[in-house]
């Protein structure tokens, strides 16, 4: 049966040809049930936007594929996104790349790995680790039990990431190859939606994943995982989340835009502040939002961990970084360092058009012009090379040399490749 299109239908349809004009303060923005889409939620919940003359119409998704679809195809206006994607899509990966660009992070932080109880016990009986190792004792500790494992012929362990293009997938691949595990032959990785990664490591169908909080708690309070290693122990100052929206949609209305990143510079700086985790948690809590236990998202909040359901826990200070030191800057070295990894795991080739691409993704220009402020220095500098900023290898980025910064590693692409020519 033919279904007749209303006129609210043809207004939307008809949206992406006319270009909205700079008037418009709706802003329909999609995102996944996270606490680190804390900002986008407080802005919408505590005022922040509407004191910009804003209203944030959040709509709940249920994958990072999903939210990319829905901007492409105008269904958003921004969107709550994994810092990799848009410089994915600017660079044609995926199934349906669009350009997107962000002109905000949502802060650093809220990412963990978590094995199953059952590899982890094993480890401890291989390795002799202790309960209080580190996340690279951990990494050469399941090194060594999947060495076992080959011996015995037993069949590859199976990790869950949330999407290919993500800050999880490329931290999980970076703390295996860390410990000397082959991210592509030695184990396997499989997608896995946040919400869904706790039954699936109880129901034996992954052992381990790399998500974002609260989930890795959750399975640890529920006694079917065990968090190794957190996103501070791969990259501290790594972007975790951002604000995404397509280019011609910014250009289009500039004072939206910045009245948007003003809006959620405020709700970052209130997020911060450890006297508002209260009423935060409460309102993340909310079955519109994360649907998850308060109590464990505030405990999350203050980077309080229960890695197991035997009373072992660990406190990150800061696990969470809404807004202190910069921390929705968006850095274009950050994007050059998620490129370095997509050419590290062979999902796209080096070249100069692409490194261009991979820059022009993050945009200070626009954070700058709204807010009139901004870290001082170059944007694209080396990263790790001070003591607050570090890679879990010891590894310092320098995007001025990509090629032999990628060279440098011992686990790659490129080098199992190379192996595999050699062997036959």
């Amino acid at each position: 049966m033919m279904m007749m299109m209303t006129t609210q239908d043809r207004d939307r349809l008809s949206a992406p040809m006319t270009m909205r004009s700079d008037r418009q303060r709706v802003l329909r923005a999609g995102f996944i049930p996270l606490v680190d889409a804390s900002v986008l939620i407080a802005a919408s919940e505590f005022g922040f936007a509407a004191k910009e003359g804003l209203t944030l119409e959040l709509v709940k998704d249920v994958s990072w594929a999903n939210v990319r679809d829905r901007l492409a195809f105008r269904q958003f206006d921004i969107a709550h996104m994994l810092s990799p994607m848009p410089v994915a899509s600017m660079l044609g990966l995926g199934s349906n790349p669009s350009p997107t660009i962000t002109p905000f992070s949502l802060g650093r932080g809220g990412n963990a790995i978590t094995l199953s109880v059952k590899l982890f016990e094993r480890m401890r009986d291989v390795a002799d680790i202790t309960e209080d190792a580190d996340a690279l004792a951990n990494a050469n500790a399941l090194a060594k039990t999947i060495g076992q494992m080959k011996a015995r012929g037993e069949p590859l362990l199976t990790f869950g990431v949330t999407y290919p293009f993500s800050s999880h997938n490329y931290e999980f691949r970076y703390w295996l190859a860390a410990g000397g595990i082959d991210p592509d032959r030695d184990v396997r990785l499989v997608v896995v939606p946040p919400p869904l990664t706790s039954d699936a490591l109880e129901a034996g169908a992954i052992d381990g994943f790399c998500v974002g909080a609260p989930w890795n708690m959750i399975a640890s309070e529920r006694g079917v995982g065990r968090i190794v290693a957190a996103k501070q122990d791969i990259w501290p100052s790594a972007p975790e989340k951002v604000i995404a929206m397509r280019p011609e949609w910014a250009a289009a209305q500039p004072d939206t835009v910045s009245r948007l990143i003003v809006a959620l510079d405020a709700a970052a700086r209130w997020c911060d502040r450890s006297e508002n985790h209260d009423a935060l948690a409460e309102a993340l809590a909310d079955q519109r939002f994360i649907a998850a236990p308060v109590e464990i998202i505030r405990r999350v909040l203050a980077g309080e961990f229960s890695l197991d359901a035997k009373g072992n826990r660990r406190i990150i200070p800061d696990y969470f970084q809404f807004h202190r030191d910069f921390a929705n800057y968006p850095k274009p070295g950050h994007a050059l360092w998620i490129y370095s990894q997509m050419i590290r795991w062979g999902q796209v080739p080096y070249g100069e058009t692409e490194l261009a691409a991979a820059a022009g993704t993050y945009r200070p220009d626009l954070y700058r012009e709204a807010l009139g402020t901004g870290p001082t220095g170059d944007d694209i500098i080396t990263e790790g090379d001070e003591s607050g900023d570090h890679f879990l290898d010891g590894h310092v980025f320098d995007p001025s040399d990509m090629p032999s910064y990628i060279e440098k590693f011992d686990v790659s692409a490129a080098k199992s490749a190379g192996s595999d020519r050699r062997k036959a």
